[in-house]
C-alpha cells in the first residue's frame, strides 16, 4: 500500500474529513473511521465531535467549517431517511462549503445517487482498491483536487431561505376543492427532526392546520348543502300542501285563516328565495369555497409560524392539500420591526406572522416575488427579506 501524508491543516482548520452517515451503518463508518485515524487524519463525527448543549445546525456548520472535506456514507438507509435533511443543511452553510470537497461513498449495491451528487465520482466501498482510492482523495490538498475524480462542491445560489420539502396531505387523492388537506402529526419529516428541537412544537404546528378541516368545513360539502336546501323546499311544499288541504277538504276550519292569502304569498315569496339562493349558490360555491378554505389555511398556518418561526422554519400554504416549507432567519426582520414599532414591538411581529408569513413562504417556495426587489439590500440575499415582504404588502393594501 502507498504512503499517504494527510495534508496540512490551515488556520481555522481542525479535521481533515467531517463524516456524515445514517445510524443504521454506525458499524461500518466506525471501522473506516479507526482505519482513517491510524494513517494520522484528524476525523470529525456528531457522536463524539459535536459539542452538547448546542443545536446540531450550529454543530454541523462549525464541524464543516473546520474541516477540509466532507465524506457522505451513502446507503440505501441514508439516501432515504437523511439525504433531504442534510441537503437542506448544507445549503445553509454556502461559505462552509464553498471550497470543500464532497466525497461520496457508495455503500454497497442498490444505493440511487440524489441528482445533487450525480456530477461527482464517488468511490465505491466494495472496490478491492476503496481504501486507496479514499485515502488518495483524503490526502490531496484541496487546490490540487480541481484535476482530481472528485470535484469541488458548488454551492446553492440560495443560503438564508432554503427550500425545504413541502408536506402533502393524506388525504390528497380523495381531497375535494370545498374541503381542507389533513397532515399527519405523527411522523415529524426526516428533514425536520434535527431542525426543530421540539417535536412537539412541531405536531402542535400541524395540529392548528388540521383544525381547519375539523371545524370550518363541516357545513361546505355540497351534498350536505344541496340536503339542507332540499329539506327547506320539502318544508314549504308541506305548508303549501297543508293550506290546500285546508281550503278544500277542510273548510270548516277556515274562518281560522281570514288572512290566509298572506299567508300564501308569504311562502311563495320563501319559496322562490329558496329556489334563487340554491341557484345562485351552485354557481359561486366552487369559486366561494376554494377562497374560503385557502383564507382558513392561511390564518392558521399564521398561528403555527408563531411556534415554528424560533427554529428558523416558515409555513406556507398555496392550495388546500400541500404545505411548503423554508429554513429562513427571522432575527434580523424582527429587530427591524421593533426598531420601528419600539412601543409594541412584539405584538407587531406577532402580526406580521399571522398575517403575511404564509404568503412569504410561498414566494420563496415558488422563488417569485409578487414584488420588485428594493433599491436598499435587506436580511436575504437574493430576495425580498420577511420585513420587507410586509412593508410591501401594506403599502399594496393601502393603495388598493
Amino acid at each position: 500500500m502507498d504512503s499517504y501524508v494527510p495534508p496540512t491543516l490551515r488556520d481555522g482548520e481542525s479535521y481533515h474529513v467531517f463524516i456524515s452517515y445514517s445510524s443504521t451503518d454506525y458499524q461500518w463508518t466506525h471501522y473506516l473511521i479507526e482505519q482513517l485515524e491510524s494513517y494520522g487524519l484528524q476525523v470529525c463525527y456528531h457522536e463524539r465531535d459535536f459539542t452538547p448543549g448546542r443545536s446540531v445546525l450550529e454543530n454541523m456548520s462549525d464541524c464543516i467549517q473546520e474541516s477540509q472535506k466532507v465524506l457522505l456514507v451513502l446507503s440505501p438507509e441514508f439516501v432515504r431517511s437523511r439525504w433531504c435533511l442534510l441537503e437542506a443543511n448544507m445549503s445553509l452553510f454556502r461559505d462552509c462549503l464553498e471550497r470543500k470537497p464532497i466525497v461520496p461513498v457508495l455503500l454497497g449495491p442498490g444505493v440511487s445517487v440524489p441528482l445533487h451528487l450525480c456530477h461527482l465520482t464517488y468511490v465505491e466501498a466494495n472496490n478491492p482498491d476503496f481504501k486507496n482510492k479514499l485515502l488518495k482523495v483524503l490526502c490531496t490538498p484541496n487546490q490540487q483536487l480541481q484535476s482530481s475524480t472528485v470535484v469541488p462542491f458548488q454551492p446553492p445560489s440560495i443560503y438564508n431561505g432554503k427550500v425545504l420539502q413541502p408536506l402533502t396531505a393524506v388525504n390528497d387523492e380523495e381531497l375535494y376543492k370545498w374541503d381542507s388537506g389533513q397532515f399527519s402529526e405523527l411522523e415529524v419529516p426526516d428533514q425536520l427532526r434535527l431542525i426543530i428541537e421540539d417535536h412537539d412544537k412541531y405536531r402542535e404546528a400541524v395540529r392548528i392546520i388540521n383544525r381547519v378541516s375539523e371545524d370550518k368545513v363541516w357545513l361546505r360539502p355540497l351534498w350536505i348543502r344541496v340536503i339542507i336546501y332540499i329539506a327547506g323546499v320539502a318544508f314549504f311544499i308541506l305548508l303549501v300542501a297543508f293550506y290546500w288541504y285546508v281550503m278544500e277538504i277542510s273548510p270548516v276550519f277556515m274562518f281560522y285563516f281570514e288572512y290566509v292569502y298572506i299567508v300564501w304569498i308569504f311562502m311563495v315569496l320563501s319559496l322562490s328565495c329558496v329556489l334563487l339562493g340554491f341557484i345562485i349558490q351552485l354557481g359561486l360555491w366552487k369559486m366561494d369555497d376554494e377562497k374560503y378554505i385557502l383564507s382558513e389555511l392561511h390564518k392558521a398556518v399564521g398561528k403555527a409560524n408563531l411556534l415554528l418561526h424560533e427554529d428558523k422554519v416558515l409555513m406556507g400554504c398555496r392550495s388546500n392539500s400541500k404545505i411548503y416549507l423554508v429554513y429562513v432567519s427571522l432575527i434580523c426582520c424582527k429587530q427591524e420591526i421593533a426598531d420601528t414599532f419600539p412601543e409594541k414591538a412584539e405584538e407587531m411581529f406577532q402580526r406580521a406572522l399571522m398575517f403575511f408569513s404564509s404568503g412569504f413562504t410561498c414566494s420563496l417556495a415558488k422563488r417569485h416575488s409578487p414584488f420588485p426587489q428594493p433599491s436598499s439590500s435587506g436580511h436575504l440575499e437574493g430576495g425580498l427579506c420577511f420585513c420587507q415582504y410586509v412593508s410591501q404588502q401594506l403599502r399594496k393594501d393601502k393603495w388598493e
